[in-house]
């Protein structure tokens, strides 16, 4: 009972608590609302302002949400003067204090508000959206984009590998997890309860998913992988309905068919590599006799880029096709030396290389819009990867295997001058 006692005591102290600050908020402008939190010394009157602030931008339009994140990004900016000041301090003596006071100069105290709010209940979930509006509203407006640093600064700590948690989905995981991953699916659509379970329940079929334990409910990243034998050349084939299940043990591929990040918020934060890497380990473990960990990837900018150039190109010449996506893949380039598809650049950038290029391998009207149907598999060896990744980044090596290299030489291509 004096446990029981207790509780309740501190639920209508919290509730009293609440009942006295709320009517104080109600009437004071958001902006005013934000300093007040910076200020703020006590944890009970900062947690109840970070809720308030909160609470507050959610229940804005467009408009308004915009107009407090530009007073945000314009009234608690980093002053120059002071910046500059505390660097001379430090150049002129080197020492705690004067770096100590430079790294608070350079600081903005948004940062220290973005830090503050996430004091609230669910803050975490609730600063990714509202990144995810900066990201929508900010296009353009240089304060802005400085406040998204600020958020992405931020994140890329919060959401650190090492906060991360791989969990298996699976047929039998909670229904609003399954709903989620249907709802961000982002390259091939999950269009009924069936089709997610053609995907998850066969014990040739696997699912994984990061979580941040700060968002136990939402998945950040999730990939979706076939166990076959053989490296497959047709998405439609991998998920057509009436395939004949494999039994994992006979399996010796992994293939990773579709990767989704989950929260406009994160973007710019990744986790696809570490995703790729650690499921591929796991896998190996579970099934030593797996040897092959491809992708069967879309190739989401090689018409664009094909009518860009003015390269002629006809799906029914599926030769030709395959030469130009593999022509594509390997040289066409973007502005800052970079492949031109996102794609390629994630895979590569992981330390993959072009494996293979197929004709007719996504023949829905958005894999025939997008690139002709051709479709590619990235190769994850697993003893190269770290070299690969080296290579790509120190020298923007693209790697690839003979076959793809060969089919490149045959496009009969012109290099074009990249604009």
């Amino acid at each position: 009972m004096t446990r029981l006692a207790d509780l309740l005591a501190t639920v209508f102290e919290r509730r009293q608590r609440g009942e006295r600050v709320r009517p104080r908020f109600e009437d004071r402008p958001l902006p005013e609302l934000a300093h007040a939190l910076l200020g703020s010394a006590g944890e009970a009157s900062g947690l109840a302002l970070a809720e308030a602030v909160l609470a507050r931008y959610e229940a804005l339009d467009d408009a308004g949400r915009r107009d407090f994140l530009s007073e945000v990004a314009r009234t608690m900016d980093i002053d120059p003067r002071a910046v500059r000041a505390a660097l001379e301090g430090y150049e002129a003596r080197p020492a705690r204090d004067t770096y100590q006071a430079f790294a608070a100069a350079a600081e903005p105290p948004r940062q220290e508000l973005i830090r503050r709010l996430n004091q609230a209940p669910g803050a975490t979930t609730r600063l990714v959206r509202m990144r995810a509006d900066l990201l929508r509203l900010g296009r353009g407006d240089p304060p802005l984009e400085a406040l998204d640093q600020d958020f992405r600064h931020l994140f890329a700590s919060w959401f650190n590998r090492g906060f991360l948690v791989l969990r298996r989905i699976s047929w039998e995981s909670p229904a609003h997890i399954l709903e989620k991953i249907i709802a961000y699916e982002a390259v091939h659509a999950i269009d009924s309860w069936d089709d997610l379970r053609r995907r998850l329940q066969p014990e040739d079929r696997r699912c994984y998913a990061f979580f941040h334990p700060a968002m136990p409910d939402e998945p950040l990243i999730f990939v979706e992988v076939a166990l076959t034998r053989g490296v497959p050349s047709s998405i439609q084939a991998l998920l057509a309905e009436d395939r004949p299940p494999l039994p994992a043990e006979e399996a010796d591929a992994a293939v990773f068919y579709s990767i989704s990040n989950c929260q406009k918020g994160l973007s710019g934060i990744s986790f696809g590599n570490s995703l790729i890497k650690q499921v591929a380990a796991d896998l190996a473990a579970d099934l030593p006799q797996l040897s092959t960990f491809v992708t069967l990837s879309p190739i989401p900018r090689l018409v664009e880029w094909l009518e860009r150039e003015g390269v002629a190109w006809d799906p029914a010449d599926p030769e030709r096709m395959r030469r130009l996506a593999a022509w594509y893949l390997l040289n066409a380039k973007g502005r800052d030396g970079m492949p031109f598809d996102p794609v390629a650049r994630f895979h590569l950038g992981n330390g993959a290389i072009v494996h293979a290029v197929h004709a007719d391998a996504d023949v829905s009207p958005k894999g025939r819009a997008q690139s002709g149907g051709a479709m590619v598999n990235y190769l994850y060896d697993l003893g190269k990867v770290a070299q690969n990744h080296e290579a790509f980044v120190a020298r923007r090596e693209v790697r690839a295997s003979a076959e793809v290299r060969a089919l490149a030489e045959r496009a009969q291509i012109s290099p074009t001058e990249e604009r």
